[in-house]
C-alpha cells in the first residue's frame, strides 16, 4: 500500500519516518495520541512553528536543547524573556536560531496566560472538535490533505488570541501530532490503535 513500510519486527508504519529509531519511537509513542495538557499542547505548538521550513526530525533531535533553552517551555517564565535572554537564545548553537520565532515564542507564551487566566488553553483547541477526535480512513499519503477547513479555523482562532506561526498548514500538522485527527495510514499498526484511544475518551 502507497506511503507504507514494513518494519523487521513485522509491523507496517507510515512510510513518513523512515527508519531512523528515534522518528520511528515518535511514530509509535507520540505521534497521533490525544494530548489534553496545556502546557505539552504550547510545547508542540511552538515546535511545529520552529519547524516551519524545516524537517520535523530537525526539530525532535533538537527538542531537548529547546526544552533546556526555553525552561521546559514555561510559559510564564517566557513572558518574561528580556532582550538579553532572546540574545542568548540566538547564540544557542541547540536550537533553530531564528529571531522571528524566538521573539513569537514570547508573545505567543503571552497569549498562553491570557487565555488559562479565562479557561485552559486543552479547550481553547479542544471545542473545536467538540473535545473527541476526528478519524480520518487515509489508505495513502495522498489520502492527507496539507490543512483543511478546521486547520484554517483553527489558526485564524490562534492568530487573533496573539499566537505567530500558526498558519493553517501548521496548524494541521500539529493536530495529527496531538491526536486531534489520527491520519495513520489505515494499512500502518498503529491506526487502529490510536483510533482505540480516541473512542475510549
Amino acid at each position: 500500500m502507497s506511503g507504507l513500510i514494513l518494519h523487521p519486527d513485522g509491523k507496517s508504519r507510515c512510510s513518513w519516518p523512515g527508519t531512523d529509531p528515534l522518528y520511528v519511537a515518535y511514530h509509535d509513542t507520540e505521534w497521533g495520541v490525544p494530548e489534553f495538557d496545556d502546557r505539552a499542547l504550547f510545547e508542540k505548538l511552538l515546535l511545529d512553528g520552529f519547524q516551519a521550513g524545516l524537517s520535523w526530525i530537525t526539530i525532535l533531535r533538537k527538542r531537548d536543547a529547546f526544552r533546556a533553552a526555553f525552561d521546559g517551555f514555561d510559559p510564564e517564565a517566557m513572558a518574561r524573556y528580556t532582550p538579553e535572554k532572546l540574545q542568548a537564545l540566538m547564540a544557542d548553537p541547540g536550537i533553530v536560531r531564528n529571531r522571528a520565532k524566538i521573539e513569537s515564542s514570547v508573545r505567543s507564551a503571552r497569549a498562553w496566560i491570557d487565555i488559562m487566566e479565562r479557561g485552559s488553553f486543552s479547550a481553547f483547541l479542544w471545542d473545536e472538535l467538540g473535545g473527541r477526535p476526528l478519524q480520518n480512513d487515509p489508505a495513502a499519503r495522498s489520502d492527507i490533505p496539507a490543512e483543511t477547513d478546521l486547520s484554517r479555523k483553527m489558526s485564524k482562532k490562534l492568530k487573533q488570541a496573539g499566537f505567530n506561526f500558526v498558519g493553517p498548514t501548521i496548524v494541521y500538522a500539529f493536530m495529527q501530532a496531538v491526536g486531534m485527527v489520527n491520519d495513520h495510514l489505515v494499512g500502518c499498526f498503529r491506526h487502529e490503535e490510536v483510533k482505540a484511544l480516541g473512542r475510549a475518551l
